[in-house]
């Protein structure tokens, strides 16, 4: 069996002018970087204003688990099958992050023959998006410490500084941090500490803007520290929204690339969804709605995170929401969140796939409560037998729901076709009436209680003395109409990793509440949750390797 980079390796891309000519763009409407991946031009979004909007797709996923379930890889897989349906599809995804890339996942661009290529650029450098958000936050972060060190004209709390710097690599050393060290000329000493890239606000600014101007007001937006006298401090008082949104004005444009099957992808954004709201941009998403027919995206990690986010974050800024959802889970999944340890998954076990099996009836449940048809992925392995297969396709039609068996890692599109059929079929004869899980005007908390109550299943929402606190200032700052962005572990429903399934009469707490005023949500932090990962005893880096050719390996 050939690993993902092999095979990445083997295809027959097209050169990316063509992939453009296959949604309607000239040559000119693209800024090619090489051969096989480009920039697409602010022109094509007044070409395309007048287009209709094709039907969206959303794919998301039962929590994850070690044993994998493949959600982007099903994502490119159900485009490529739409291609072999003769379907005008694109997908519109997230850029990897080199943290993970590094890290525990390895390669974040699919898998097998369901893989968004080039592959080894991708998950690399790309074009170089992620540097220019690094290089944009911490522009500001040297702006507010230089502000400080230059006399301090707004008479900041240095104890209350809200920026954090960032960089795309898991690190735990950056956790915690001292800065200004050395004297009076290296500036004024001060704990700080760093995040990923990916769940920096100005990631979350740039998936969430319309455009460049949109992007320079919401940079201007960030609230950066507080004045000893406790009044905000934001971006444009420091006059930092100009220079940082110059080092964003190519970031901003959606690459376009191409899967195996030369099927066009605007790949477009990449925050985390366990600490960020998880979903491309909304720029990628609405144009590719203008150029296609059927537009699949995904939203990261388990539906009570990345598609709780893309439905009351996203859909309400975008004013957009899906025409279906499709939820991959495997039976090796399922079997662990049954309690089956991962060295015995590819034993045949039907009660504990019937045991672990809440955790996708959950899911099931909380997608249909935003008003959206549901059509279920089960994503094969090998290990899979006819019972277990049987038992979840009997599973879903219990619970009015499409399952479709995918064998789109080892077969590419044509094995994906039934999901496609499936999921073309959903969107023809089942209307969606979507709604949201909140009302903006309810108070903070109450948003935050309704979405652990109604989709993780809480009993009880404990909010820390500090939160209490934060919520109080936002509020009387006058920003409490806006969503909820929840930071939690992804492996549980509930804000404890360890507790599967669907655990039953469970707390979660809310440590911390951090406003993103730019972004236009709240972020409210649960559990023991980090924003900057460390790498685990023995990275997916160890075994990532280039010859003297340029040829690189290990690389997922």
């Amino acid at each position: 069996m050939l690993t993902d980079i092999e095979i990445a390796k083997q295809a027959k891309m097209k050169k990316i002018y063509e992939i453009a000519e296959k949604i309607g763009l000239s040559q000119d409407d693209i800024e090619p970087y090489g051969h096989y991946k480009a920039k697409i031009s602010q022109s094509v979004y007044e070409k395309t204003k007048d287009n209709k909007d094709g039907k969206l797709i959303l794919v998301t996923a039962i929590n994850p688990t070690p044993a994998g379930e493949g959600k982007t890889t099903i994502s490119v897989g159900l485009a490529q099958a739409m291609g072999v349906l003769n379907k005008n599809c694109i997908l519109a995804l997230r850029e990897p992050s080199l943290g993970p890339v590094f890290g525990i996942k390895g390669g974040a661009a699919g898998g097998g023959y369901s893989q968004v290529v080039p592959m080894e650029d991708i998950n690399l450098h790309f074009t170089g998006d992620m540097h220019a958000i690094t290089a944009a936050n911490n522009l500001l972060c040297a702006l507010v410490d230089n502000h400080v060190h230059q006399g301090n004209d707004l008479n900041i709390d240095v104890r209350r500084i809200l920026i954090k710097r960032v960089l795309d690599m898991n690190d735990r050393a950056l956790r915690e941090t001292v800065v200004g060290l050395g004297g009076k000329i290296n500036g004024f000493p001060r704990q700080d500490s760093f995040m990923i890239t990916v769940a920096s606000e100005i990631m979350a600014i740039l998936c969430l803007s319309s455009d460049l101007s949109d992007l320079k007001e919401k940079i201007g937006n960030i609230l950066v520290a507080y004045k000893i006298d406790g009044s905000p401090v934001y971006a444009k008082d420091l006059n930092a929204q100009g220079a940082m949104t110059a080092l964003l004005k190519d970031a901003i444009n959606p690459n376009l690339v191409q899967t195996l099957e030369n099927t066009p992808c605007l790949m477009h954004g990449g925050p985390f969804a366990n600490i960020a709201h998880g979903c491309n941009s909304v720029r990628a998403t609405k144009l590719a709605l203008k150029l296609g027919d059927y537009v699949i995206t995904e939203a990261g990690f388990g539906a009570d995170l990345g598609a709780e986010k893309f439905m009351n974050i996203k859909c309400r800024k975008a004013g957009i929401s899906p025409d279906c959802v499709v939820i991959v889970a495997t039976v090796r999944a399922l079997k662990y969140n049954g309690g089956v340890k991962r060295n015995d998954l590819g034993e045949e076990n039907v009660d504990a796939l019937a045991k672990g099996s809440v955790n996708l009836l959950k899911h099931i449940e909380n997608i249909k409560s935003f008003g959206v048809p549901v059509v279920v992925a089960l994503n094969h392995f090998a290990t899979d037998t006819e019972k277990e297969i049987e038992f979840i396709e009997n599973l879903c039609k219990e619970n009015g729901v499409e399952c479709s068996f995918a064998d789109i890692f080892l077969k590419g599109g044509k094995g994906g076709t039934d999901l496609a059929e499936k999921v073309i079929s959903t969107i023809e004869n089942k209307e969606k009436d979507f709604k949201f899980t909140y009302e903006l005007d309810l108070g903070i908390k109450e948003k935050i209680e309704k979405i652990a109550k109604n989709i993780y299943g809480a009993s009880k929402v404990n909010f820390a003395d500090k939160a209490l606190k934060a919520i109080d200032e936002i509020e009387k700052m006058g920003f409490g109409n806006l969503p909820v962005c929840m930071a939690k572990t992804q492996y549980s429903l509930s804000d404890d990793p360890a507790k599967l399934g669907k655990p039953e009469n469970f707390e979660v707490t809310v440590r911390d509440i951090s406003p993103s005023l730019g972004a236009g949500f709240i972020v409210a932090l649960l559990g023991n949750i980090m924003t900057m990962p460390g790498l685990p005893k023995v990275p997916a880096a160890n075994n990532i390797d280039i010859d003297n050719n340029g040829e690189i390996t290990g690389l997922f």
